[in-house]
């Protein structure tokens, strides 16, 4: 008869300092990470209304892309941390190997995607003079495919096994390294040509291919990771261990792509409504952006509690680990929120001096402001349900949440409503909500189904 594990009585307060231990890197290392983009649009603003919205479209197809990617790769986290939980270190390391070779496939897919987005862009009748500028952008970015996707493998192997700072050491790298690089390469210094908004493609791509090798040192070199034995052997593709990988990883994928995709739709949309609207909307999708990180690194930190809880046995803990995550995120979404409503000038400030923009950006962080909380809650419930595998229902609600719901509301608003861009952030608060709504529900009955056998 198996035995079952001791359900530890560990009050709230403690769970939100583990919880809080392990997110505050992740937190730190996202915001840096996205610190990159927001450099890249300051940056770029200052050319002008153009470059900005270039950057806008291209930042948005590079994000779709990368989102599918990411949610693909992000099965390495769960998985790693249930064998670390169960204390099976050595499998850690097989599986994590094998994500490596699922990294090269997704390497050819983002190069490939990235170099044939003109259609896209003509689809989506985006204004013309964006779309040269957008396309020798994504050329330029995908030469990074290779670093970000082995970079990510590696970065969820070691979230998996609880190690989280060098993820935030990462971010603060890949600033140091950006600023410069932006600077020589969109503005034509040490001998370089002026590439303007096209500048920022090279770099990402640069920065990335540098994190990548930065991070395959650290693991390599650090001690923690010795009991792994991450590298010690050359392993050719499993099939059996890259389909489970894949049966966790492309429902999270999915999850994430139609999630991004509607942010991607939105500023396409945006975009065909001419170059100050899609400023003003790159603006406050970019420091809403920013304000995600901080979910986003909660919801990490959840998927390493529950799946680690899990792997322990102990479903009781994992439950309450994903409790207080959510109340975590609730308080953390309630003071970006605040900063939107109460300081709009001075964030738009940051980005350009242009009143025509500044005038439409303002509106659209109100909007913002109510956008928050949906978003937060939506990405922290995923996270803990990551945690537990479970991937398959939450990919089917994001799709009746944002395409079936959140888009058709922002298109109707948008252009059969006459509300221009401010339509299609009301449908996208929309969509959000629907999903916060159900995977929220999801969360509770699979949390409490694992966890009614003790009590």
């Amino acid at each position: 008869m198996t035995s079952i594990p001791a359900q530890p009585d560990i009050s709230m307060l403690t769970h939100v300092r583990r919880t809080t231990r392990l997110a505050l890197p992740l937190i730190a290392g996202n915001i840096a990470g996205m610190g990159m983009n927001f450099v890249d649009t300051v940056m770029a603003g200052r050319l002008g209304a153009v470059s900005l919205g270039a950057i806008s479209i291209g930042g948005a197809v590079l994000s779709a892309v990368f989102l599918f990617v990411m949610g693909v790769l992000m099965s390495i986290t769960p998985s790693v941390a249930q064998l670390d939980g169960a204390g099976y270190r050595l499998r850690s390391g097989r599986v994590t190997r094998q994500g490596l070779w699922l990294a090269l496939a997704m390497t050819v897919l983002m190069w490939t995607t990235l170099r044939s987005a003109s259609g896209l862009l003509q689809v989506m009748n985006v204004d013309a003079q964006l779309v040269p500028v957008a396309l020798d952008y994504l050329r330029a970015v995908s030469w990074g495919a290779p670093g970000i996707c082995l970079l990510l493998v590696l970065r969820y192997f070691s979230e998996g096994c609880g190690y989280t700072a060098p993820t935030m050491y990462l971010g603060v790298l890949g600033i140091a390294f950006n600023v410069p690089l932006n600077y020589i390469l969109i503005y034509g210094k040490l001998g370089f040509p002026a590439m303007g908004a096209v500048g920022c493609g090279w770099a990402t791509a640069l920065v990335f291919l540098l994190q990548m090798l930065i991070m395959a040192v650290w693991i390599a070199v650090r001690p923690e990771y010795r009991r792994y034995h991450l590298f010690a052997r050359f392993e050719w593709p499993n099939w059996y261990r890259l389909r489970e990988l894949l049966i966790i990883g492309l429902p999270i994928g999915t999850m994430i792509f139609v999630e991004g995709s509607l942010f991607v739709g939105a500023a396409l949309l945006i975009g065909s409504l001419g170059a100050v609207p899609i400023a003003a909307h790159q603006i406050a999708i970019n420091f809403s952006a920013l304000c995600y990180m901080i979910p986003l690194g909660l919801a990490g930190a959840m998927t390493v509690r529950v799946g680690n809880a899990l792997g322990r046995g102990m479903s009781l803990e994992a439950m309450r680990a994903s409790r207080a995550g959510m109340l975590m995120t609730l308080a953390t979404q309630s003071v970006t929120a605040s900063l939107m409503l109460l300081a709009p000038a001075w964030i738009i400030s940051w980005y350009t001096n242009d009143q025509t923009i500044a005038a439409l950006a303002v509106s659209l962080l109100g909007l913002a402001a109510i956008f928050q909380f949906p978003d937060g809650l939506q990405a922290a419930a995923a996270g803990a349900l990551r945690g537990y595998k479970d991937t398959r229902w939450p990919m089917i609600y994001t799709v009746i949440a944002y395409w079936l719901f959140g888009m058709p509301v922002g298109w109707w608003l948008t252009f059969r409503g006459d509300w221009g861009a401010a339509g299609m952030w009301a449908g996208m608060i929309a969509g959000l909500g629907v999903a916060a709504v159900l995977l929220g529900f999801r969360l509770w009955r699979i949390s409490h189904a694992q966890s009614s056998a003790y009590g």
